[in-house]
C-alpha cells in the first residue's frame, strides 16, 4: 500500500503543518491531521506566517536544498554556455523517462503545503489584511511551483485544494498548459495586491514575499509562455507577452527597486558578494565582513533565498564556491565567452578589437571586452587561500567563474552569501525582450529605461568601455536587434540558472545544443598537466559534436516520472518517451 499512495500520500496527504512543528519526528506523519494540525494550530496570523516559512526552503539556492537537488546556476550546465556537473543527458540526448523525479515531488510538495494554508486560512482569527498577506505568500509559492512544472513537462494535473486518499482528483488528467499559467497568473495577482512594498517592510522580515517580488515573476512566467508561444505559432504569444509588458513596466515604475551601484564601475561584481560596505572587499586577501545584503543596502535584490549570517547564526549555509567553482563543475564554455562584446560594442568578427585570431595568452581576449567579462570570469588571476592574496593561476584547459566566489569562505568551506532569485536587472531585460516581441521594434527610449541602464552600471556610465545600444547603431553595424537583446539577457545574467530556458522557449535548443561544446584557447605552456586535451581549431573540446543530440520531437519537454504513470493511468507520458 505504501507503493500505491507514493504521490498522493506524500504530497497531498501528510500535514505540511507537522514538518513545521515536529522537526525530523519520523513517526508523527502517522497522526491525524486533526491531532496536531487542527487542534493545535491554525488559530492565529504567527501560526500563518510559521506555516508559510516551510514555503522558503522551496526557492531556488546554492547548494543540494534547491528543489532539484542541485545549485540552481547549475542548470545553465543543461545549456551551450556552461559545462560541468549535470550536463549530461540534456544537451547529449541520453536523458530516458525516469522513474521518479525530484522536479515533480519536490514542487508538487510545495503546491500540497501552499494549498493545506489556503484551506486552513479561513479559520485564523486576527486582522484581515495581515491574514491577506500570508495567504498571498502561500498563493506566490503554488504559482511559482506551477511554473517550475510547467515549463519542464507542458501540461500538469492543476490541483488547487487538499486531498484525502480517496478523492476521485487524485486520479486526475493533465491540464492544458494556458489553464494552469491563467492560475499562476491569479495567484501571483493576489500575492501583488496583498503582500507589501519592501520599503514599509522591518529590516527583520527581508527575503519575504513583497509586492515587486510577485510582480516581477508574473513578467517571468509571461516573457517565458509568451515567447514559447511566438515560436511554435500558438495564438496566446501577444496575450502573454503583454502580461510580460505591463508587469515590469509596473515593477519600473513604482519605483521601490533599482540597480546596484554603490561600488561604481565594480558594482556588479559587488553585486555577487557580501556587502563589504565603504571600505571590505570581500575577494581581497583581508575579505570585508561577512554581511548579507539588506534592503537598505542593496535594492537591486527583489526575492533571495536567504541564509544564515555566520557560524554562530547557522540558517542554513553552503560550500557553492569550493564544491562547484572551485571545482569547474559549472564552467564557462566558448559561446559565452564569445558573446561579450568588445568595447566598441561590436562583437567577434566585426569589432576592430577582435583578438580571437592572433590570442598569445588566455589574457588576450579578455582585453578591450565589455567589462562583466572580468567581472564574472577569471583571467589569470585566482585567489587561492593557501597564500595571502592574489597569486598566477595557471589557465589549464578550463574557465573559472567568479560569480559567488569568495575567498574568505573557500578557506572556510561553508558560505552564508544569499542567492538571487529575482533581481532587478532581470526585470529590465524581461521589459525590453518582451516590448520587442510584441511589437517588432523597440525604441531608443525603452533601450535607455532598460538595457542601457545595465550597460551604464557595468562601465560606471563610462561609454568609452561599452557604447549604449540604439536602433542606429544596430543598423549602422549591420547588426540584428533581437540578436542583441537575446546577448545582453546572456551576458548580465549568465550563470544565474536561465540559459537553458532560454533556449528552449526561443526554440533555438535545436540549432544550438548539438554542437561541440569548447572551452579556452589552448596553450601548451597554460597547461599544467603537459598532456594535449582534444582540440578543435585550437580550443579544447570539451564535448565533442557526436556526443551531442537534441531532438525538437522530444527535448523541448521533460518527461513525466515512470512511477506516476504507473500510479495514475490518465496521465499520459509526453511525446516520443
Amino acid at each position: 500500500m505504501i507503493r500505491k499512495y507514493h504521490f498522493r500520500r506524500i504530497l497531498w496527504v501528510l500535514p505540511a503543518a507537522i514538518l513545521w512543528l515536529a522537526g525530523c519526528n519520523k513517526n508523527l506523519d502517522l497522526l491525524p491531521e486533526s491531532q496536531l494540525a487542527d487542534a493545535n494550530f491554525w488559530k492565529t496570523t504567527s501560526d500563518l506566517s510559521q506555516a508559510c516559512n516551510y514555503l522558503y526552503t522551496f526557492l531556488s539556492g546554492l547548494s543540494t536544498d534547491d528543489p532539484t537537488g542541485y545549485p540552481t546556476p547549475l542548470q545553465d550546465n543543461y545549456s551551450d554556455k556552461t559545462f560541468g556537473a549535470r550536463s549530461v543527458g540534456f544537451g547529449d540526448g541520453s536523458s530516458t523517462a525516469p522513474a521518479t523525479s525530484n522536479e515533480w515531488s519536490n514542487y508538487y510538495k510545495a503546491i500540497r503545503a501552499a494549498n493545506n494554508i489556503l484551506q486552513k486560512a479561513p479559520g485564523v482569527t486576527g486582522d484581515a489584511a495581515t491574514i491577506n498577506r500570508y495567504v498571498g505568500e502561500a498563493r506566490f509559492f503554488r504559482g511559482m511551483a506551477y511554473f517550475e512544472l510547467v515549463k519542464r513537462f507542458g501540461d500538469v494535473p492543476y490541483i488547487n485544494k487538499i486531498l484525502t486518499p480517496t478523492d476521485s482528483l487524485l486520479y486526475s488528467a493533465r491540464t492544458p498548459r494556458q489553464a494552469v499559467i491563467d492560475s499562476i497568473y491569479a495567484d501571483l495577482d493576489f500575492a501583488a495586491a496583498n503582500c507589501p512594498q519592501p520599503d514599509v517592510m522591518p529590516a527583520a522580515e527581508y527575503g519575504r514575499i513583497t509586492r515587486a517580488a510577485a510582480l516581477s515573476f508574473k513578467a517571468r512566467v509571461a516573457l517565458f509562455e509568451g515567447t514559447w508561444d511566438k515560436f511554435r505559432g500558438i495564438s496566446t504569444a501577444n496575450t502573454n507577452l503583454q502580461v510580460a509588458v505591463t508587469a515590469s513596466n509596473t515593477v519600473i515604475t513604482e519605483g521601490k527597486h533599482r540597480l546596484y551601484t554603490s561600488q561604481g564601475a565594480e558594482s556588479y561584481f559587488y553585486e555577487f558578494q557580501y556587502d563589504g560596505g565603504a571600505n571590505g572587499n570581500p575577494i581581497q586577501s583581508v575579505p570585508g565582513p561577512q554581511v548579507n545584503y539588506t534592503y537598505a543596502t542593496n535594492k537591486e535584490n527583489i526575492l533571495v533565498r536567504l541564509y544564515g549570517q555566520n557560524q554562530s547564526n547557522n540558517i542554513a549555509s553552503h560550500s557553492f564556491g569550493r564544491t562547484y567553482l572551485d571545482q569547474a563543475n559549472i564552467a564557462p564554455t566558448r559561446v559565452i565567452m564569445d558573446a561579450y562584446l568588445y568595447k566598441d560594442g561590436l562583437p567577434q568578427g566585426k569589432s576592430a578589437f577582435d583578438s580571437s585570431n592572433n590570442q598569445t595568452s588566455s589574457l588576450t581576449e579578455f582585453q578591450n571586452r565589455d567589462p562583466r567579462m572580468s567581472m564574472s570570469v577569471y583571467n589569470r588571476t585566482l585567489i587561492t587561500p593557501s597564500v595571502g592574496g592574489l597569486i598566477p593561476y595557471v589557465a589549464g584547459i578550463t574557465y573559472r567563474y567568479r560569480k559567488y566566489w569568495i575567498v574568505s569562505d573557500w578557506t572556510a568551506n561553508v558560505s552564508f552569501i544569499n542567492f538571487n532569485v529575482l533581481r532587478y536587472a532581470e526585470v529590465l531585460l524581461t521589459n525590453a525582450e518582451a516590448k520587442f516581441e510584441l511589437n517588432g521594434s523597440i525604441s531608443d527610449a525603452e533601450l535607455n529605461q532598460t538595457i542601457n541602464e545595465i550597460r551604464n552600471r557595468a562601465t560606471g556610465n563610462d561609454a568609452s568601455k561599452l557604447p549604449l545600444l540604439t536602433n542606429a547603431f544596430v543598423t549602422a553595424n549591420g547588426l540584428d536587434m533581437r540578436t542583441e537583446i537575446r546577448r545582453e539577457r546572456a551576458i548580465e545574467l549568465s550563470f544565474e540558472g536561465l540559459a537553458y530556458w532560454d533556449l528552449l522557449r526561443w526554440k533555438t535548443a535545436e540549432t544550438v545544443l548539438p554542437q561541440a561544446i569548447l572551452g579556452r584557447k589552448y596553450f601548451a605552456a597554460e597547461n599544467p598537466a603537459g598532456t594535449t586535451p582534444n582540440l578543435l581549431s585550437g580550443y579544447v573540446v570539451l564535448e565533442a559534436a557526436s556526443f551531442r543530440k537534441f531532438n525538437p520531437a522530444k527535448d523541448y519537454l521533460w518527461a513525466l516520472p515512470t512511477q506516476e504513470l504507473a500510479l495514475n493511468t490518465k496521465l499520459a507520458q509526453n511525446p516520443n518517451w
